[in-house]
């Protein structure tokens, strides 16, 4: 069932103090919409049960990133596009802005706000885990003032927050004082970006003359909220690095956190690749960490194949020739890693002919079939786009229509991600995309190509090839 625009009320004040008035003359029967990337996919699948709007779009008094001595402080209304850009967010906490570059595709990047990301309250969301090892402060503004707390009070539960029903995110500071900090933060998902994270973790640690003097830890679904990691950092702080006791650190860390078993992964799993990940931080200080597995058979297999066969293999995953001819003059890989990096760097200088060409190998999203692919790319594809055999006839009349319109448009087939998405979420992004130019749709496309890449290499070194 899809959304409504009759059933919702959207109004756009013109300034800040307008929409404070509207919230606090009638406080919960408005819910702010900013970039829209959450709210939007839900009302495109039905789910959106708000019905009066208040636009925060475009605001100047939430729109902006400020740079002082002590701190620096982002407005409310900036966009993860603007915190990538930033300077002082590259150099002074590059967490942040590694987690900026998470966010969606590009153009989600240039509508979601950091302020969205972290009143939406999901326990999986990217940019929190960063604002809590940066001790972050937030503040919230309403009608009658504004008040400022730390950011690690913020969260309450699963989508809860101390926020009141009148109250707005005005900026988030952060103190300017970890330049000198081992900074680290690694997500697991599906897929590099575009995923909703199965674990998370940020650390930041001050060390002099090897004792650990000062560790911030941070995690991303192994709770119901975003959290520190109090008990572990107090394991470690002031501990000798040459002395850590690993296992020791790793059961402290496997009983603070309280993950889930849900559709994406185990409470196990979430419990280990923490664990790993803790090891993975201390590790180039340590050797106290098991070392990685060798590579993969498969890989290594690989790297010792005839050229044609080689060529064969990668262009399953990316059916671009001269993305695959320049991955083989890049072998031997050592672990899947270097692939993997290999793989996204080497697609970065890939030119408009490549990418159609590597397009045309995939079936139109509702069909089966692409005119130029290999048994193991339609096979692939119909796995990524499973949730078509359950769409309503509706919808799938839909995806035709737009598809013909699409490509009619730009003149290459609409491409995207389509592992973990339902056919209102694909049908939703493609309606979107249709307001795109030309140039934007094709770097667009291009980075939806760059992420189905990546997963079916993972599938390939997995064993899940059947060509």
């Amino acid at each position: 069932m899809r959304g409504n625009p009759a059933t919702h009320e959207l109004v756009a004040p013109e300034s800040l103090s307008d929409v404070l008035a509207h919230l606090a003359a009638e406080p919960g029967l408005w819910t702010p919409i900013s970039g829209g990337t959450e709210l939007m996919v839900a009302f495109a699948a039905g789910r959106l049960n708000t019905p009066k709007l208040i636009s925060l779009w475009g605001l100047s008094e939430l729109s902006f990133i400020r740079v002082t001595d002590k701190e620096l402080s982002i407005g409310g209304g900036v966009t993860f596009a603007q915190l990538r850009r930033h300077p002082a967010v590259a150099s002074d906490f590059p967490l942040l802005a590694k987690a900026a570059s998470w966010i969606g595709s590009i153009a989600n990047q240039s509508r979601a706000t950091i302020a969205g990301n972290i009143v939406n309250g999901s326990p999986a969301a990217d940019a929190p885990p960063a604002l809590l090892v940066y001790d972050a402060e937030i503040e919230l503004i309403s009608s009658s003032g504004t008040r400022r707390l730390p950011y690690a009070n913020f969260h309450l539960g699963y989508k809860q927050s101390v926020l009141k029903p009148d109250e707005l995110v005005l900026a988030l500071h952060l103190p300017r004082r970890f330049a000198q900090h081992r900074q680290y933060l690694r997500k697991v998902g599906t897929r590099r970006a575009m995923a909703i994270t199965k674990v998370a973790l940020a650390a930041s640690a001050l060390i002099d003359n090897d004792i650990i003097e000062d560790i911030r830890l941070a995690g991303a679904s192994v709770a119901d909220r975003p959290v520190r990691l109090l008990e572990t950092e107090a394991a470690l702080r002031g501990k000798p690095l040459t002395s850590l006791d690993t296992a020791g650190l790793c059961k402290v860390l496997c009983g603070e956190i309280k993950p889930i078993d849900d559709i994406r992964s185990t409470a196990a799993y979430r419990r280990q690749v923490a664990a790993n990940m803790l090891c993975e931080f201390l590790q180039p200080v340590t050797n106290v960490c098991q070392q990685q597995p060798d590579p993969s058979p498969i890989l290594q297999d690989w790297n010792a194949l005839r050229e044609p066969e080689a060529i064969r293999l990668l262009t399953h995953c990316c059916a671009s020739n001269r993305w695959a001819h320049s991955m083989l003059s890049m072998r031997p890989f050592a672990k899947e890693a270097d692939l993997y990096h290999a793989a996204d760097e080497v697609w970065s200088t890939m030119r408009e002919q490549d990418w159609l060409e590597a397009f045309a190998a995939h079936p139109r999203i509702g069909e089966r079939k692409a005119a130029v692919a290999s048994l193991q790319s339609a096979a692939w594809s119909q796995q990524e786009q499973s949730s078509v055999d359950l769409a309503q006839a509706s919808i799938l009349s839909e995806l035709a229509v737009g598809n013909a319109l699409y490509e009619q448009q730009f003149g290459f087939i609409y491409i995207v991600c389509a592992t973990e998405k339902s056919s209102e979420e694909m049908l939703a992004i493609l309606t979107r995309r249709l307001g795109n130019t030309r140039e934007e749709e094709l770097r667009e496309a291009a980075e939806q190509q760059r992420q189905i890449t990546q997963i079916r290499l993972h599938k390939w070194l997995m064993g899940e090839s059947k060509a």
